[in-house]
């Protein structure tokens, strides 16, 4: 596993992003791990996302993209923090677009902000994790209509391997499937799971046998195949 999952993973913990125990997810699935995203909150978590968001991007995309566009909400502070981050490690001086839930209809209108998309423009999707590809159904053809685009592919921060609401395949599959681009996370639950199982952090064990149990149930009910 390459050191930047191995941190990354580490920092879910540390922020309090990735938790263990029992959670009701929106789907209704009850699950023995929860990620919220939404955790991250001060100015060096924000940078160290980026930073983490950026790495992942460049292995799996390299620099052939020109813009990285965020879905509202969660999305709009991902492809902020991304792009300075990218710029940063990589030297590309890539743009930034995020989608409104209302288009505004004074000043600055239209259901965008940040920059404008034009033909040619080839675009990073990205946001924080994704178990049905709803906000892909909702802002793909949002994407599609501004013109003669190509859309590279998404990055997620934790891809939860299991299977989504229409298939037995992951919400990441669904995705390449049905959208014909590559759908890709920082790091995946597997990743997770091996890299924490029976290894103290920080003087505790976060994934114990009881917990290995109960994440073993969980995916044989709903892993992906």
């Amino acid at each position: 596993m390459e050191q930047y999952k191995k941190e990354f993973i580490e920092f879910m913990v540390d922020s309090d992003v990735l938790k263990f125990g029992e959670f009701i997810l929106k789907s209704g699935r009850k699950s023995p791990f929860f990620m919220n995203a939404g955790g991250y909150v001060t100015g060096t978590q924000l940078m160290k996302l980026g930073e983490y968001y950026a790495r992942a991007i460049h292995e799996h995309y390299g620099d052939d993209f020109d813009l990285l566009f965020g879905p509202a909400y969660k999305g709009i502070p991902l492809s902020v923090a991304t792009t300075i981050a990218y710029t940063k490690l990589y030297g590309k001086d890539i743009r930034y677009c995020s989608n409104r839930k209302e288009a505004k209809d004074h000043g600055d209108t239209g259901i965008l902000l940040g920059s404008k998309i034009k033909d040619g423009d080839r675009i990073v999707m990205i946001e924080d994790v994704t178990t049905s590809g709803k906000s892909i159904e909702e802002t793909f053809p949002i994407l599609k209509a501004q013109g003669d685009v190509q859309i590279v592919g998404l990055i997620v921060s934790l891809n939860r391997m299991e299977k989504g609401q229409s298939s037995e395949k992951s919400a990441l599959d669904e995705i390449q499937d049905k959208y014909g681009f590559q759908a890709n996370a920082i790091v995946s639950m597997q990743e997770v799971i091996e890299y924490l199982y029976q290894k103290p952090y920080k003087g505790k064990i976060l994934i114990d046998d009881t917990l290995k149990a109960a994440i073993d149930a969980y995916y044989k009910q709903y892993g992906a195949k």
